[in-house]
């Protein structure tokens, strides 16, 4: 105190044991994310850089040879939008996405439920329909050249067994596609099985049970219990689902290569013929560019419109 002039000071010191205290305090907070940072610098290299390095060479007429080229700007996308065969290319992506995304979702959803109930050997039926996930897409497309064989193909066979005339199925405009989609649909529901599986697992049994208590029908319960909460691992499933379906590429490639007369042309086969065939690199960015726009536009809308629907926790 300060007779002189009637005012107190305080003094603030801060002494060495709460200063270090404080940096402990701070270093915990800011822990987390330094273990982040290698995962953030990864993920900002191999993934950021290339699609800002694809939004530039939109703009460039570059083929991919020569180290000269000239900036065109929106040449490419005008070009783009009259693209016949573009456009096929998305009618047909579209096509195999409206088709795969929901038969593969409710076969993956009927599957888990069946493997989740208490079965005899079920361990070993998981792994069994988990297996075409990890074979390799170049063995898958054999295997369905065979089954597919219009001489020798055990799907014809069975065709002729009940009276109906098997197709030539890759060589036929007509069958091609719906092929490329049983193919597709084999190797990939499995991995949904899977994502299934894990939510179902996570419902607790007392809620399914008080419904039956309640004097509920399975259907009832299965509909407003292990639907409702099964709604966060749906939401997860279709969001895969859309963009794995428009990303389809290896197995149009190694069956059919985009024909017969383009009924397979998908839009990344589309955009590999552009980059790596024809050495337009410039013309095949503008299509990576529009097929990202196309993919983050359909996640958007899919966050905005059903995710309010979902209930978390």
């Amino acid at each position: 105190m300060n007779k002189d002039s009637g005012l107190s000071t305080k003094v603030s010191v801060t002494t060495p044991g709460a200063l270090r205290t404080s940096l402990k305090l701070d270093m915990r907070v800011l822990e987390p994310y330094l273990y982040l940072m290698p995962a953030f610098l990864i993920f900002g290299v191999f993934m950021f850089a290339p699609l800002i390095f694809a939004f530039y060479l939109a703009l460039t007429d570059w083929d991919l040879i020569s180290s000269n080229y000239d900036i065109v700007w929106f040449e490419n996308f005008v070009r783009l939008a009259t693209d016949d065969r573009f456009g096929r290319a998305v009618k047909n992506t579209v096509y195999f996405s409206m088709v795969t995304v929901p038969v593969q979702m409710i076969l993956a959803l009927t599957l888990a439920l069946l493997l989740n109930e208490r079965i005899r050997l079920r361990s070993f039926f998981r792994a069994i329909y988990f297996a075409p996930v990890l074979v390799p897409v170049t063995v898958t497309a054999i295997i369905w050249m065979f089954i597919f064989s219009p001489s020798f193909g055990i799907m014809n066979y069975l065709l002729e067994q009940v009276g109906l005339p098997g197709p030539a199925w890759f060589s036929d405009p007509k069958w091609a596609m719906p092929a490329i989609m049983i193919l597709a649909v084999w190797q990939n529901f499995g991995y949904h099985t899977i994502i299934f599986l894990a939510g179902l697992q996570s419902i607790p049994l007392e809620l399914v049970e008080a419904a039956y208590v309640d004097g509920a029908s399975k259907w009832q319960a299965f509909w407003r219990i292990t639907f409702s909460l099964l709604a966060p691992t749906t939401f997860l499933v279709l969001i895969i689902s859309v963009i794995g379906s428009f990303q389809v590429y290896q197995t149009v490639v190694l069956t059919t290569e985009g024909g017969p007369v383009g009924a397979t042309t998908v839009i990344v086969f589309e955009l590999y013929r552009h980059a790596f065939e024809f050495f337009n690199m410039g013309y095949a960015a503008t299509m990576a560019v529009t097929l990202f726009l196309l993919i983050f536009s359909l996640t958007l809308l899919q966050f905005k419109f059903i995710n309010p629907r979902v209930h978390y926790g």
